[in-house]
């Protein structure tokens, strides 16, 4: 019999205070503290959610590409 595959370990943050003291400054410190590669992660997770709320099949779900240049503004 094979081992049981095990989700990957995330690591969480928490803060306890009253909601008339909370700001933005707790989020911003945690995913400030993110890697590039964590933060994009987490951003395609929730396009997928999102994607799967609304009832769209993942396999379908692409990075659209429509830029046909990139250079400077001539003229």
């Amino acid at each position: 019999m094979s081992e049981p595959v095990l989700p990957a370990r995330r690591e969480f943050a928490e803060r306890y205070c009253r909601i008339t003291e909370a700001d933005r400054s707790f989020d911003l410190d945690f995913w400030q503290a993110q890697s590039t590669s964590a933060r994009l992660r987490a951003a395609w997770e929730l396009v997928e959610l999102a994607y799967r709320w609304k009832g769209g099949n993942l396999d379908e779900l692409r990075l659209q590409r429509s830029v046909e240049a990139y250079g400077p503004i001539s003229g």
